[in-house]
Parts: structure tokens; C-alpha cells; sequence
């Protein structure tokens, strides 16, 4: 049994919060105004559809034009608008001449009827340069074999690709759909659900230690707290995935050594700060943190995505493969 060492963690949250704090244009003085219900057993009501769709016009890491800064209210405006009136505005039409199978139209997207939220120039607020760490060595390897060996069996594709799991961080960041996150409590339990993968994490709170090490789960052992009107998530004994969807470049192995820290912050009765801080040195240089608003949206409706009902595409991305194969032997190449 083991926790996370709680001045390590300490030092994270601290550090998460912070940085999120300092470059995000929100301000908590309402929250001071404003207290959440506290339900029977203690915890702020937290219950609730929240939705990350508004994050989605903010790069991952920090833009060249704001590098060794933080633009002003007006700047952060106007660049964020400028993203999202482009990707609105991007067609699709060259399908026709196109070795590709297409793609959708923007309508499909959550994004496509929101609107952007101006919360910060990246989702990156630690390290201050706002970049993802450089991956290790053995990091770089392993994303060098998902991609050469990515189509060789169904154990090789990407984990959410073969509707296992997304891991935390493909379910509680921004993407191109399904970004409400139902969240109900019960006494000493919050369950957070994403329709993606239709996958639920259940996070006991003041639980105590982590499971035993021999236990590996693909989304962690969480453990959850409360400190004031702050949600903290540990997470520990995560299972090794070589090829799991990760923000950045690639998708590099989750290790069994990873460690999570999430935070989620009312800063009024419809927002919450969320932090996301992963340490995993068999993959990352260091530690970093992102942070973005979740955005209370009554009106957002989960509609199932049966990803394993007819899951096509895995029997023609390996067919598709040997396909290939076959032509490069009979090429001679």
C-alpha cells in the first residue's frame, strides 16, 4: 500500500495551481462570494454536466508570438477568436483528388457550435515556457515502434482506437467531440463519466492508502480529497501501455510509474478550474501541468458512442495493412 509522497504532491498542486492562476484572464473574487452546497457527508456539490468544449481554440503549448510573456487581455482576445473563426471557416474539398477517405464537416463537431473561451495564450502552464518536456530516450523509441509496427496486430493499434481506454488524459482533455463530463456523487465516492469510450472513473474520497503495487489499472489508482472548495485527485499504479493517446507529439508509453495529480477549483457556481499534472520520468524530462476551464452546461446532451458496435475500422486498418504488405512484396520493395 502506498500514497503519494504528500510533500511531492504538495509541491505539484501548488505548483499546478499556481501557474494556472497566473496565466489564465479569470478571476476567483466571485468564488469568495459564492459558496458550493455542502452535501451530508461533507463534500461540495460538485453534481453536474461540466464541459472543456470552450478550451478547445487553445494550442497545447505556447504560440511563438507570445514565447517569454503573457499577452494582454485584448491580445488573448483576438488571438483565440483568429483560431477559432479559422477552424470554422476550414473546408474540407479536396477529397476528390485525395488519397485519404475524407473527413467530417466541421457540423460534427462540438466546437463548431460553441463558443471559444479567451482563458489563456496554452493549455501548458508548467513549465512557465508553456512546451511539453522533451521526451526520454526510451520514450522516443517506443513511439518509433508505434508507428512501424502500429498495424501489425489489434494489440498494436492505440488504445483508444481499440476501445479500451483513452487514459485520463484523452478523457479529461479538450477534443474535437463528447466534452461534457457528467459528475455525480454519492457519500465517499465522485464518479466522473465521459461518453467517449463510454468510460467512468468512480473516485473514493478520504479512502486512504493506494492499492497494492501488483495492481495495474489503465486509468490509475485514484484517491480523491477535498481541501476547501479545491477537488484533489491522486492517481497511482497506472498499467503500461506502450501506445496510449497522449496531447503532443506522438503517442508516448503511459509507465507503470506515472503519477497524477488533478485538481478541479470552483471559481463560481458554473466554473472549474481544472489542473491535469502527470510525472512519469520513463517518458517526460520532468513533470508538466496543463489548465483549463470546465464550464457547467445543463443543456449538453451524452449520446452514446458505441465504439466496439461495429468497430470497422480495426478489421480494415489491418486488412488494409496486409493489403499493403502484399503490394510492397510483390513489388520486390
Amino acid at each position: 500500500m502506498k500514497r503519494i509522497p504528500a510533500e511531492f504532491a504538495k509541491s505539484l498542486i501548488t505548483t499546478a495551481i499556481a501557474a494556472a492562476c497566473a496565466l489564465s484572464l479569470g478571476t476567483t473574487a466571485n468564488a469568495q462570494d459564492w459558496q458550493p452546497e455542502i452535501l451530508s457527508d461533507g463534500q461540495p456539490d460538485i453534481t453536474g454536466m461540466w464541459n472543456n468544449v470552450g478550451a478547445t481554440a487553445t494550442p497545447l503549448e505556447m504560440p511563438d508570438e507570445f514565447e517569454g510573456r503573457i499577452p494582454t487581455g485584448d491580445e488573448l482576445a483576438e488571438f483565440i477568436a483568429r483560431r477559432d473563426e479559422a477552424r470554422k471557416g476550414n473546408v474540407w474539398d479536396g477529397f476528390e483528388n485525395s488519397n485519404g477517405v475524407g473527413a467530417y464537416e466541421n457540423y460534427w463537431f462540438d466546437w463548431f457550435w460553441s463558443d471559444a473561451v479567451a482563458d489563456a495564450p496554452a493549455l501548458v502552464v508548467d513549465p512557465p515556457n508553456g512546451r511539453v518536456p522533451a521526451y526520454t530516450q526510451t520514450a522516443q523509441e517506443a513511439i518509433r515502434l508505434n508507428v512501424e509496427e502500429e498495424h501489425d496486430s489489434a494489440a498494436t493499434v492505440e488504445s483508444g482506437d481499440r476501445c479500451l481506454s483513452r487514459g485520463v488524459f484523452g478523457m479529461m482533455m479538450p477534443t474535437a467531440y463528447n466534452n461534457g463530463k457528467l459528475i455525480i456523487q454519492s457519500p465517499g465516492y465522485v464518479m466522473i463519466h465521459s461518453e467517449m469510450i463510454h468510460n467512468t472513473r468512480i473516485i473514493p474520497i478520504d479512502a486512504g492508502d493506494h492499492v497494492s503495487d501488483k495492481i495495474a489499472l489503465w486509468e490509475g489508482d485514484a484517491r480523491g480529497r477535498w481541501e476547501g472548495n479545491t477537488l484533489i485527485i491522486e492517481s497511482t499504479n497506472f498499467k503500461y501501455v506502450r501506445n496510449m493517446r497522449a496531447p503532443g507529439r506522438g503517442n508516448p508509453p503511459q509507465n507503470a510509474g506515472r503519477k497524477m495529480i488533478e485538481t478541479f477549483t470552483f471559481e463560481d457556481e458554473n466554473t472549474l478550474r481544472y489542473t491535469l499534472t502527470v510525472d512519469d520520468p520513463m517518458t517526460y524530462e520532468q513533470p508538466w501541468t496543463v489548465a483549463f476551464p470546465y464550464l457547467k452546461d445543463d443543456e449538453y446532451t451524452q449520446y452514446e458512442y458505441a465504439c466496439h458496435e461495429g468497430n470497422y475500422a480495426m478489421e480494415t486498418r489491418l486488412s488494409g495493412a496486409r493489403v499493403v504488405e502484399r503490394g510492397f512484396a510483390e513489388s520486390g520493395n
